[in-house]
């Protein structure tokens, strides 16, 4: 067996974080990288399908943070790619809400209904904020008819911008963009990636840096270096690995830590909540639902919380497509997921039927994905409290020696969605740049300590001891010297 091929920096995962890394990486000239990714496509949780004629965002589905004074990066980047988006406008989504019956209950009652829950949520908030630092209290009152129970749906699983103070909206804007273009929404991953990836003419990386298709299994890590092992057996050796894999990976068995991450990390990993976020496609014949100004979205009250609440037709996005969208979170998806596709699309059916009446059509297909059964996933994204301990979030990013931590959990700002992870792989890359600067200036210090001896011994060279040193300290060493000493592998361009 040969033996592996030691490069500088190994990134697992090819999602937005460590496309972005990466970048960042080879902007500087770092571009002796790996990327292992485990399937076999890049975008992570970014990902699509076709689905009855359309191309649909199983994952990520949305540009959120639009409209603000300052830009959001992901936006700016769809712009320049030219990426078709639809605006998505939910505050109409309260006075779409159906009951079991097929009525639409009154607006009044669900404008006092939301007031409510408004109310309530910012109660608890309150609450939170006073007690930080003890056990969180639980809101103030529980949602118990199922006009309420839909609405407290809509407000904490949905994350609508009226009861958190969330940052993407603070700093970006209010609105949202729901992606509508058949390239899909990684399309902005491969137009990153072709900026330092060999790219064919069609788009699809040539580049052999990139190995799709690599489970990383067995992480061994010292002071000299990391080695990685896969699932079919490959073994790659780099001075730094960055992991951007989710949390909910990093809280699995997928990945064994030799020697195991210290105590203080994986405390740190195992109190992050992670969501499970599940949005199921059906495909009709023919259309039999609203489909005007301000019914894109319309909502199930149904006496159990979560169970088919909100509905989304793909009108807007594309003309014609006869798609219904349903989405579950966190406890429903897992139960989804769990049973056949068939029992799905029964009880959807009659959950619409409910809505719409019994002589509409059976769905022709239905598509489920199972973010939570994928073991190179495991949940959608990171789910932190408003108030949550600053230490644990701090050691969820902090470095283990040579293993570096990106991906959206790593973004307090910005965790669950796509430009945190975007930034996040930014921000790791920058730090893992100025680490490999600190050990180019501590090794040029030592050898400068080590050649002052010999350079006052020698009177035959040609330098001065001051300008050797001095040109050490400003990283100008001969390339003799850096790649007898260079055990570290660091690329020359990073000096």
């Amino acid at each position: 067996m040969e033996s592996p091929v030691r490069s500088s920096v190994i990134i697992v995962g090819a999602g937005i974080s460590g496309i972005s890394a990466a970048k960042v990486l080879a902007e500087k000239g770092v571009d002796d990288i790996v990327i292992l990714e485990a399937s076999d496509r890049i975008g992570g949780r970014i990902r699509k399908d076709e689905f009855g004629g359309v191309s649909v965002e199983l994952g990520a589905g949305w540009i959120a943070g639009v409209g603000g004074k300052e830009p959001n990066p992901v936006w700016e980047l769809a712009r320049n790619s030219g990426l078709r988006t639809c605006f998505s406008d939910y505050s109409n989504a309260r006075y779409n809400i159906y009951d079991p019956s097929g009525k639409i209950f009154p607006s009044g009652l669900a404008a006092d209904s939301y007031k409510k829950a408004v109310d309530s949520a910012i109660r608890k908030l309150s609450n939170q904020e006073a007690n930080h630092d003890s056990e969180l209290s639980e809101a103030p009152s529980t949602p118990k008819t199922p006009i309420e129970l839909a609405i407290d749906f809509i407000l904490h699983d949905f994350e609508m911008a009226e009861v958190e103070p969330i940052s993407t909206y603070v700093d970006f804007g209010e609105r949202e963009f729901l992606v509508a273009d058949e390239r899909g929404y990684d399309y902005l991953l491969y137009k990153m990636a072709e900026t330092f990836l060999f790219t064919s003419s069609d788009g699809k990386i040539m580049d052999n840096r990139l190995k799709l298709n690599k489970v990383v299994r067995e992480l061994q890590h010292s002071r000299d270096g990391i080695s990685l092992t896969t699932e079919d057996g490959c073994v790659y050796e780099a001075n730094y690995v960055i992991l951007s894999v989710s949390i909910g990976v990093l809280q699995s068995d997928l990945i064994s830590f030799r020697p195991p991450l210290p105590r203080w990390k994986m405390d740190a990993i195992e109190k992050c909540d992670v969501m499970v976020y599940t949005k199921i496609f059906l495909k009709f014949p023919y259309k039999f639902w609203p489909c005007g100004p301000e019914k894109e979205f319309f909502i199930y009250a149904h006496e159990r919380r979560g169970y088919y609440t909100f509905w989304q037709h793909m009108e807007n996005a594309y003309p014609g497509s006869n798609i219904l969208v349903v989405t579950l979170t966190n406890g429903e998806s897992k139960r989804v997921e769990a049973q056949s596709d068939h029992e799905t699309l029964k009880e959807a059916m009659e959950v619409l039927r409910n809505m719409f009446g019994p002589d509409i059509p059976d769905a022709t297909d239905i598509l489920v994905p199972r973010w939570w059964n994928n073991r190179f996933q495991r949940g959608s994204y990171s789910n932190y409290p408003i108030y949550f301990n600053h230490q644990i979030f701090d050691n969820i990013k902090a470095p283990v020696g040579r293993i570096f931590f990106t991906g959206e959990h790593t973004s307090e700002r910005f965790n669950g969605y796509v430009h945190g992870g975007y930034l996040a792989g930014i921000d790791t890359g920058k730090a893992l740049l100025e680490e490999m600067m600190e050990v180019v200036t501590r090794k040029n210090e030592s050898q400068a300590f080590l050649l002052e001896p010999l350079l006052a011994l020698t009177g035959s060279l040609t330098l001065t001891q001051t300008d050797a040193v001095s040109g050490l300290h400003k990283c100008e060493i001969p390339r003799q010297l850096f790649l007898s000493s260079n055990k570290l592998g660091l690329p020359e361009a990073i000096l």
